[in-house]
């Protein structure tokens, strides 16, 4: 099982941008399909992005266009760049690890880091 831990969050004025990293041990990243997540309060768990194991890139179209995924094998982590973020994007962001392909549903997805908070502000 690959252990996942992120860093990055935190407060953000509207319009602003934040990189979230999410360091994976226990497991190359290589091999595994790693995707990012946002829960508000409230609200369910949402598919945000996912990076595959031959790099395939999927952005849910909410972000599109502001958000990008990426992955630094020799760091084995994975990175959220968030440009012209706004309130609606405030949520606690989750890193977590796949093996099966294209799928975007949190119930296919076996690990999970504690998230970090992203707060964007008006």
């Amino acid at each position: 099982q690959v252990q996942l831990v992120e860093s990055g969050g935190g407060l953000v004025q509207a319009g602003g941008s934040l990189r979230l990293s999410c360091a994976a041990s226990g497991r190359t990243i290589s091999s595994i399909v790693m995707a990012w997540f946002r829960q508000a309060p409230g609200k369910e768990r949402e598919f945000i992005a996912r990076i595959s194991w031959s790099d395939g890139k999927y952005i849910a179209d909410s972000v599109k266009g502001r958000f990008t995924i990426s992955r630094d094998y020799a760091k084995n982590s994975v990175y959220l760049q968030m440009n012209r973020l706004n309130p609606e994007d405030t949520a606690v962001y989750y890193c977590a690890a796949s093996q099966r392909p294209d799928s975007s549903f949190a119930a296919d997805f076996g690990s999970w880091g504690q998230g970090t908070q992203v707060t964007v502000s008006s």
